[in-house]
């Protein structure tokens, strides 16, 4: 193999290093980036008061945020993340009033869009973590992608699976690793090597963007060591079809259950028949929003009387798809479909 001479070497690593080297179709970002976060300059506030301090014993960036009962984060300059990991220390301290009650609300916010209307996050409640209340400690972590698709609405159409339970502490360091291929990721606590949370199917609209440090109202937030690691993106496209006929499987905790979609879109809109072990010529209805689909057909049970409801969610991508299955008062797990050729 022949040696690159010296002008190609620089060249190359110019390009490398300013985020312009291509692979695959798609832009590879710089590998590696870190901050140290003992200033604001790395920091673009939006909604936001950024400001350097010591917290426990070091030199850290504090976030607050003046406006109630809202989100707000700090981008950091220069990121453009798609696929890879995200690792920075973070702790929160609530300043509410005497009898109101905040768990802390800290974390990392992802795939950015440019004009910030759109973006994924993971974040922490380090107050719910040691609750005398179950479903409170199950709201330890949470993922979220706004603006769709916040916590209250992935916890009332999907319990459990968005949010789960971490071993947190209020107001001390906490280590967040975030690793994202594709449309999964999954959350890593003080250097466990199993995730607290997987998300399976991410929510999010676009598949690269900025990171930033995600904050809440009524708190003190401080974040330290960030790293952002890129990795070669995965072959993906937004946009994927729906209409058409699909073999499709349910994979529950109730058990596998089998059908076919015949499926028609117009715009945003999905109609259709399913049928199969729920039931024969069942009404399909649902959304299509850039490949992402959301279903509903009412059906049967097998072996009992009765009408069920059932909901998927989920992504298209070339002649598959796969996703969340909600059977109401049934099953509970994912689904996967091929396309008929």
């Amino acid at each position: 193999m022949r040696r690159l001479s010296t002008t190609l070497l620089a060249a190359a690593f110019i390009l490398f290093t300013s985020g312009l080297v291509r692979g695959q179709g798609a832009a590879i970002p710089t590998v590696s980036q870190s901050f140290a976060l003992t200033d604001s300059s790395a920091l673009a506030e939006q909604g936001v008061t950024a400001q350097p301090v010591e917290y426990r014993g070091r030199r850290a960036v504090r976030l607050t945020r003046d406006e109630p009962d809202s989100a707000g984060f700090a981008v950091i300059k220069g990121t453009s993340f798609r696929d890879g990991t995200i690792d920075v220390d973070l702790a929160t301290n609530p300043t509410q009033t005497i009898g109101a009650r905040r768990p802390g609300f800290v974390g990392i916010a992802f795939r950015i869009r440019s004009d910030l209307s759109h973006y994924e996050a993971f974040y922490l409640r380090p107050g719910n973590s040691g609750a005398d209340d179950q479903a409170m400690r199950n709201h330890s972590v949470q993922y979220v992608a706004e603006p769709h698709f916040g916590w209250e609405n992935l916890r009332r159409h999907w319990p459990s699976i968005y949010e789960s339970w971490a071993d947190l502490h209020p107001g001390e360091w906490t280590h967040v690793r975030i690793d994202v291929h594709g449309r999964n990721a999954r959350l890593f606590i003080n250097g466990s090597p199993e995730p607290s949370l997987i998300v399976d199917g991410l929510k999010g609209e676009d598949l690269q963007g900025s990171v930033a440090l995600w904050t809440y109202s009524e708190e003190e937030s401080y974040f330290s060591n960030l790293k952002v690691n890129n990795a070669r993106p995965e072959s993906l496209e937004n946009g994927g079809e729906i209409a058409g006929t699909w073999n499709m499987r349910f994979l529950t905790d109730a058990g596998a259950l089998q059908g076919t979609f015949k499926l028609i879109r117009e715009d945003n809109t999905i109609t259709g028949m399913f049928s199969g072990e729920l039931g024969r010529g069942q009404p399909v209805n649902g959304i299509w929003r850039d490949g992402y689909v959301e279903l509903t057909f009412p059906g049967t049970w097998p072996d009992e009387p009765g009408t069920v409801i059932t909901s998927l969610a989920g992504w298209v991508d070339g002649d598959s798809v796969k996703g969340r299955a909600k059977i109401d008062g049934r099953a509970d797990g994912r689904w996967i479909a091929d396309r008929q050729k």
